[in-house]
């Protein structure tokens, strides 16, 4: 039985480039992504990781710890840090989870015996401080994944979270959002005090309110 949205996502103990870890401990109070690669030493991966380590300083201001996973080894890990450091210009700063046994990426379906029967796929799992899956995503081994809708989505789950409001199509930071169904229109006032724009009964905006 594959994750699915809302599923409680599995703690696991592991070896990691950066020390052996246990995910919840790791994890804290904080919110976390956990993407995996088919390999090391390879070139889409390394642009990834690349540019997740260039981002560090928007995933900490989102209070999210980044995990990368493939089922090669530490010492592997390692090396390869070396080249993404070099090729990319950065300094990779978060853990890469060696997962030889392949039972993390088991627990969390990375493996699709139709793309590769040893290798996991492009999998991204954005987890709350709850543990519970928020996102998934899955992209085929070749396409390299797009790190600002990553970031988007996580700015999207936080305000949904914080503020229980929805985004809608094309949404970027600052933009108004959604008040939801459940927040009948005479008590928007109280709750967005920013005032909202009623376009149907089901549909009404608010700016957004943490800007």
């Amino acid at each position: 039985m594959s994750l699915r949205l809302g599923d409680k996502a599995p703690n696991f103990q592991a070896k990691t480039s950066a020390g052996d870890i246990d995910f919840y401990e790791y994890l804290g109070d904080s919110w976390a992504v956990l993407f995996s690669h088919p390999g090391d030493y390879t070139p889409v991966c390394t642009t990834e990781l690349g540019k997740t380590a260039a981002l560090k300083d928007e995933f900490a201001k989102r209070n999210v710890k980044v995990l990368a996973l493939s089922v090669d080894s530490v010492e592997s890990h390692t090396g390869w840090i070396n080249d993404i450091n070099e090729t990319q210009g950065v300094e990779v700063n978060f853990p890469i989870i060696a997962d030889e046994d392949r039972k993390i990426s088991e627990a969390y379906d990375m493996i699709h015996p139709n793309a590769s029967v040893n290798a996991t796929v492009r999998s991204l799992f954005i987890i709350g401080p709850d543990k519970a899956v928020k996102l998934i995503i899955t992209y085929p081994a070749s396409t390299g994944r797009n790190f600002q809708e990553i970031l988007r989505v996580i700015d999207s789950l936080q305000l949904t979270a914080n503020y229980g409001v929805a985004t809608p199509a094309d949404w970027k930071d600052g933009e108004d959002v959604v008040v939801v169904p459940a927040t009948k229109t005479e008590d928007i006032p109280a709750k967005f005090p920013k005032g909202f724009t009623l376009i149907k009964p089901y549909l009404r905006t608010t700016p957004q309110p943490n800007k």
